[in-house]
C-alpha cells in the first residue's frame, strides 16, 4: 500500500511539474523579449540555419537566450519556413510573435519616392542614393535598362515611369522598382488614352504622354492644369508652335545653368518648340495622374496664351493683344507663351 501511495504521489508531482513547466514555457513564449535598444533591425541572409538565425537575433540586440530561441524555432515545426529578409523587431515583441513575423515574411520595407516632373536622370540618381536597393541597373545604359524591365524595344525611358512612393524589401533590385513604376505608368496611360475625345489632336498614347509631361512642367497650380493643357491642344489644332520653355531647357540637358537665354530659344533642336511646330520627340519629364487627365480632357477654352502671375497661378488669354497686356502687367516684358 505504501508503494502504491508513493507511486501516486510521484505521478502527481510529475504532473504538477509538467503543468508548471508548460506554464513557464507559455509565459516565456508570450512575454516581451528585452532589447538593447528601442528597435532591433534583424537581417536574415539566405541559407542561414535556424540555430544561426537565433544567434543573429541576439547579436542584433534581443536580450534572450539563443539556445531557448533556437529550441522554440525547432519545437514549433516552422523553423524551415523562416524567410530571409530585413525585419524590424519592435519593443514588446514576444518569441511567439517573432517567429510569426519571420515565417510570414513580415519584412521592414524601405521606400523611394518618384516626384512628379522629375526626369528619368533624376529618378536614376534617386535610386542610386537608396542604400537598401541593389544597384543592378547602375552599369546599364538606358536601352539596356528598358530591355531588362520588359519594355518594348526602342522605348525611350523619359516619362515612362509613374511618379509615386514605392515600398520594397531591403536588398531588392532597383530593376524591380523600375519595373513596377513602368507598369504603373503603362496602366494609367492606357486608361487615360481610352477616355480621349475623338477630336483630340494626338495620334497615339506616346503623344499623350509627351503632352502630359509639358503640362506637368508648366503648371504652377493644380487648378490651372486643364487650362494649360487646353492652350497647347488649341495650338496643336491650329498648327501653332507650342513655344514652351521647359522643352527647350530639357533639350539643353545637364549643361543648363538655370538661365534661359535668347540664343537658347533661337537655337534649333528637336526639343525647341519655338523653332519647331508640334510636340517634341519624347516626354520631357514624368507626369502625374492629374497631368495625364488634363492632357486627355483639357478645359473648354479658346485660350492660346498664358503668362505666370508671380503667385504660382497663370493668366490665360485668347488673343495676342490681351496676352501682351497680361505680360506687361505681370512680368513687365518677361518671357511668355
Amino acid at each position: 500500500m505504501k508503494v502504491r501511495r508513493s507511486w501516486v504521489i510521484g505521478l502527481a508531482a510529475l504532473a504538477i511539474a509538467a503543468v508548471v513547466a508548460t506554464a513557464a514555457v507559455w509565459s516565456w513564449l508570450i512575454s516581451p523579449m528585452p532589447q538593447a535598444q528601442s528597435g532591433v533591425e534583424l537581417e536574415i541572409e539566405p541559407g542561414r540555419s535556424p540555430r544561426q538565425i537565433a544567434a543573429d537575433a541576439v547579436d542584433a540586440g534581443l536580450q534572450v537566450s539563443p539556445w531557448l530561441l533556437y529550441q522554440w524555432f525547432r519545437w514549433s515545426g516552422q523553423s524551415r519556413l523562416i524567410r530571409a529578409g530585413s525585419y524590424e523587431i519592435e519593443r514588446g515583441t514576444s518569441p511567439r510573435e517573432l517567429l510569426r513575423k519571420l515565417v510570414d515574411g513580415d519584412q521592414t520595407l524601405a521606400r523611394v519616392r518618384l516626384i512628379e516632373g522629375w526626369t528619368f536622370r533624376q529618378f536614376r540618381a534617386e535610386l542610386a542614393r537608396s542604400p537598401a536597393l541593389k544597384a543592378d541597373s547602375a552599369a546599364m545604359s538606358d536601352a539596356q535598362l528598358m530591355a531588362a524591365i520588359g519594355a518594348p524595344a526602342g522605348t525611350a525611358p523619359e516619362g515612362r515611369f509613374f511618379p509615386d512612393t514605392y515600398a520594397y524589401a531591403r536588398g531588392s533590385s532597383d530593376l524591380a522598382v523600375l519595373r513596377r513604376a513602368w507598369q504603373a505608368m503603362e496602366r494609367r496611360l492606357q486608361a487615360a488614352w481610352s477616355q480621349r475625345p475623338q477630336d483630340l489632336p494626338l495620334r497615339d498614347p506616346a503623344e499623350l504622354l509627351t503632352l502630359a509631361s509639358i503640362v506637368e512642367k508648366e503648371t504652377g497650380r493644380s487648378e490651372d492644369r486643364t487650362q494649360v493643357a487646353a492652350v497647347f491642344v488649341n495650338r496643336l489644332r491650329l498648327g501653332m508652335p507650342l513655344q514652351t520653355d521647359p522643352t527647350v531647357i530639357y533639350g539643353l540637358g545637364p549643361s543648363f545653368d538655370g538661365n534661359l537665354r535668347k540664343r537658347d530659344l533661337q537655337a534649333d533642336t528637336p526639343y525647341n518648340t519655338y523653332t519647331r511646330k508640334g510636340l517634341p520627340p519624347t516626354p520631357i519629364a514624368m507626369p502625374g495622374q492629374q497631368s495625364l487627365e488634363a492632357a486627355v480632357r483639357p478645359a473648354g477654352t479658346k485660350a492660346l496664351y498664358f503668362v505666370a502671375r508671380g503667385d504660382g497661378s497663370s493668366q490665360f488669354s485668347e488673343t495676342l493683344a490681351d496676352h501682351n497686356r497680361a505680360v506687361d502687367r505681370y512680368q513687365r516684358g518677361g518671357a511668355s507663351r
